[in-house]
């Protein structure tokens, strides 16, 4: 039916128009209380198997909902009561902005892709601290991604950081520093590990101060030099970080194919199935670098159970998805955690860290 729906109807709107719509549905979701309690019910993973401990927060399962889709934390109940084990929101700046000019976002249907250049554009992080301070209807699992705001030079860059995690730590079941977008001019500057440490090391004193101590995160690009995602492993192991997240969008275009080429003219990041076999390999190389020492979340290219299984079996402890939820629809997570818990109990394995990292070199 969504397939149908997508292609007959949403394939035809403005890609952001159609983003809009969607997170417009999700929000009228949320005030709902009784749906949305009936959809949790059937819908959030429930079997024992799936169910994952990482830096200390315990998670019904490890399929959850990548940063970029509820960019101003307004959707997480009904993410969280559509099957989404976690749901990461953001990117969050310190103060409002309306991201990049439109058009910024593409849909490669072919490619099963996306190309965007949002911008990081959020209502800023004390109005997303609004949103999450409420009580919420059913259980939800929320990290909050922070970034810089554009406006801020990079000698401002820690301070903007600083000011997002003092808000929005505490709300979260754990925060991550986005220095990896390639939408923000100088944010990818970020992650060469003279800039990095002393930003994480500021940003890692605010979550650790929190009532709960609030474990903390840094997102990579795809993009960096083998050797660079190596420095920033080592780095995440000397400042005591929680784990990495593995990857971002990407900014290059190789993998792309057929006429859908002719959008590799666009800018911004590329994200979907043309990123898989970078992403992986990030993966693989992070846990060979670090083994079970850091919590690795495998994201990119993510867009069926056999894509989760793999990153698990790779070392990741949590995948995320989000680019085929464009193509999937709302039932996606669902099928996706129903179709592993099948496979789990196929394997006859009853708990989810007999498979992580068993292929991992």
């Amino acid at each position: 039916m969504y397939k149908f729906v997508f292609s007959q109807v949403l394939s035809r709107l403005d890609a952001e128009d159609a983003h809009h719509l969607m997170v417009r549905a999700l929000r009228a979701l949320s005030v709902m209380p009784v749906v949305k309690r009936l959809l949790h019910r059937s819908l959030a993973p429930r079997d024992p198997a799936l169910r994952v401990q990482a830096f200390g927060v315990h998670f019904p399962g490890p399929f959850g909902l990548a940063a970029g889709f509820d960019k101003d934390a307004g959707c997480v109940e009904a993410m969280s009561a559509l099957g989404f084990s976690h749901v990461e929101v953001g990117t969050i700046t310190a103060h409002a902005q309306p991201g990049n000019a439109r058009p910024r976002l593409f849909r490669l249907v072919g490619n099963r892709a996306i190309i965007n250049r949002m911008g990081f554009n959020n209502a800023g992080a004390a109005a997303a601290a609004r949103l999450l301070s409420r009580p919420r209807g059913v259980p939800a699992i929320v990290g909050v991604n922070i970034g810089k705001t554009k406006v801020v030079p990079e000698s401002g860059a820690v301070d903007d950081y600083v000011t997002s995690a003092r808000k929005l730590a505490p709300l979260a079941d754990y925060l991550v520093v986005n220095v990896s977008s390639p939408n923000t001019p100088g944010l990818r500057d970020l992650q060469a590990v003279e800039l990095l440490g002393p930003l994480l090391r500021a940003v890692k004193e605010i979550a650790d101060a929190t009532p709960k101590r609030t474990p903390l995160l840094v997102k990579i690009a795809p993009d960096l030099a083998d050797d660079d995602v190596d420095a920033v492993a080592d780095l995440a192991l000397e400042l005591g970080l929680d784990g990495i997240i593995a990857t971002n969008t990407t900014i290059g275009r190789q993998a792309l194919t057929g006429a859908e080429r002719d959008l590799a003219q666009q800018s911004g990041g590329l994200s979907g199935r043309p990123l898989k076999a970078r992403s992986l390999e990030v993966l693989r190389r992070l846990r060979a670098r670090v083994g079970d020492r850091l919590v690795l979340v495998s994201v990119g290219g993510v867009e069926d159970v056999d894509d989760v299984w793999e990153r698990l079996l790779a070392g990741a402890t949590l995948v995320q998805g989000y680019s085929a939820l464009i193509y999937e629809g709302p039932l996606w997570a669902h099928r996706v955690n129903r179709e592993l818990a099948r496979r789990l109990r196929r394997h006859g394995v009853l708990d989810l860290r007999q498979i992580i990292g068993r292929t991992a070199a």
